[in-house]
């Protein structure tokens, strides 16, 4: 008879919460601790003087996912959230004025091309027609299962993977292979910034994330009406009602073992016994200050590697509404090399960034006051190894500004009546993303993505990892993925029902 195991999940993030729907389902006890007082993780909310922000990601692709953990506990996505098709990706703003919209519809966004570029429409289409070969050669093999299992290995999708390596581009640079499709630096520019939805350098990740594109222009950009952080609070609902617990509120702050098998984890000066215990935090924070262990094999591994991107942000609420704005915003740096190598050779914030600015307000009213906008302003910062924040973060502000005044032909500071600021530093300690590091490891080698952080501890017995540092990667899909992995691997060795 197959036994009921009871499961620990530290984090709410959207790792963790698909893990433990998935493992409710299969009648497994899960307990879920948060230290925050909101679910999400990353994907949670700001909320103040009228203003209401998601915290991190914006955007949702292989909506799909999502909607296969509401199929899989028998609920109707619909009742929960509405998902809604962008039109425009994201409106891109170039140093010399031009203006770009990345419409959704391939055929649309071709066209724009051709009319603003040296490029044509043809030559985008050829382009998504390359990524989606990679995502056809790699999404069954490396997204969707644990392509180290044997069964994995040993599979036709994975014998055609290996027949056709060439396919995936794994030994070309993002930016060599996309300047090999453009003429135009403006183009190349615009698809090197894929690189940045991982963390990584465009400039030495592998093609293979050129899977990406295909992934946002192929299968189509998502905006949740309710906003982002809906997501893990749906998700929330659903594993209560399938008997999740939920700790809200309360630090992990030790998982205890005993010959390296997991015994149960620590809160306060408690500690409470179970089977198995799934980390949703980032796993070299997890080696660190969860096991005080960082000697072991698999954590030798992970903090040899680079650490990915971190982020500052400003989180604005503004006087008035920009015209020339849409939902999705990017103000492109003019030497993007030099930014990139500020952020991972340099390790300091870039001189002239790429400033990212969302604006929920636009499909939802009730996220600002009347005759008001809600600006997440973002640019990409290297992850903490000691900087001033304070000073970075004073710096970049004012750079954030005088750019986008300039750009916009308006005076942004006089029209900031909130602001909030995350940094690095704050990151770590509201998510517990080791060094603030956004995504983990970066993938800035071609050995990057079997590097990370296994489902299934090797040196740890009875220990899993979920989410953004662990396989198969980050990104909002590919945390669920990550969850419904690591639940899968746990209802095989208990025998739970699927």
């Amino acid at each position: 008879m197959a036994t009921s195991p009871s499961i620990a999940i530290i984090g709410a993030g959207l790792g963790g919460l698909a893990a433990s729907i998935y493992l409710a389902r299969a009648g497994a006890r899960v307990t879920v601790y948060e230290q925050n007082v909101f679910p999400g993780g990353k994907a949670g909310i700001v909320q103040d003087n009228g203003f209401r922000f998601d915290s991190g990601p914006s955007l949702l692709t292989m909506p799909f996912v999502l909607q296969d953990i509401f199929t899989h506990a028998g609920k109707n996505i619909a009742e929960y959230l509405t998902l809604e098709k962008l039109k425009i990706l994201c409106r891109y703003f170039y140093p010399d004025g031009t203006t770009l919209d990345a419409f959704s519809d391939p055929d649309e966004f071709a066209d724009e091309i051709d009319r603003l570029s040296i490029d044509t429409g043809r030559q985008v289409r050829r382009y998504l027609d390359y990524c989606q070969k990679i995502y056809h050669h790699t999404a069954d093999l490396f997204l969707f299962k644990d392509f180290r299992e044997l069964k994995t290995l040993v599979s036709l999708p994975a014998l055609k993977t290996l027949l056709n390596l060439h396919r995936i581009d794994p030994f070309r640079t993002m930016h060599k292979a996309n300047a090999s499709f453009f003429a135009d630096d403006k183009i190349v520019q615009l698809f090197d910034r894929y690189a940045t939805y991982n963390g990584s350098n465009p400039y030495r990740a592998p093609a293979t994330l050129n899977i990406i594109q295909h992934v946002e222009y192929n299968l189509g950009g998502y905006i949740v009406k309710e906003g982002i952080h809906r997501i893990p609070a749906a998700l929330v609902e659903i594993a209560r009602e399938l008997g999740v617990s939920f700790c809200f509120d309360t630090k992990v702050h030790k998982i205890a073992y005993s010959n390296n098998s997991i015994t149960g984890l620590t809160t306060g000066e408690s500690t409470i016994h179970y089977d198995c215990i799934v980390s949703n935090v980032d796993a070299g924070y997890t080696y660190a200050h969860l096991l005080n262990a960082v000697y072991g094999r698999e954590a030798r591994r992970y903090f040899k590697q680079e650490p990915s991107s971190s982020a500052i942000v400003f989180y604005w609420g503004i006087k008035g509404r920009t015209d020339r704005l849409d939902t999705h915003n990017i103000f492109f740096s003019k030497n993007y090399k030099s930014e990139f190598n500020d952020i991972f050779a340099r390790r300091k914030c870039p001189g002239d960034p790429t400033i990212y600015v969302y604006i929920s307000s636009r499909f939802n009213k009730s996220d600002a006051p009347d005759g008001h906008e809600n600006w997440f302003v973002m640019i990409n910062t290297p992850f903490d190894s000691g900087q001033d924040w304070e000073n970075e973060t004073r710096r970049m502000r004012k750079v954030i500004i005088e750019k986008l005044s300039t750009a916009l032909r308006k005076d942004i500071a006089a029209r900031i009546v909130f602001e909030k600021i995350l940094t690095p530093r704050l990151i770590e300690y509201q998510t517990g993303s080791l060094r603030g590091s956004l995504y983990g490891i970066s993938s800035n080698s071609r050995f990057a993505a079997f590097l990370r952080q296994r489902n299934a501890s090797r040196d740890w017995r009875r220990l899993y990892f979920c989410g953004g540092s662990a396989h198969p990667g980050g990104g909002m899909p590919l945390v669920m993925l990550s969850g419904k992995i690591t639940a899968g691997k746990i209802i095989h060795r208990y025998g739970l029902r699927s």
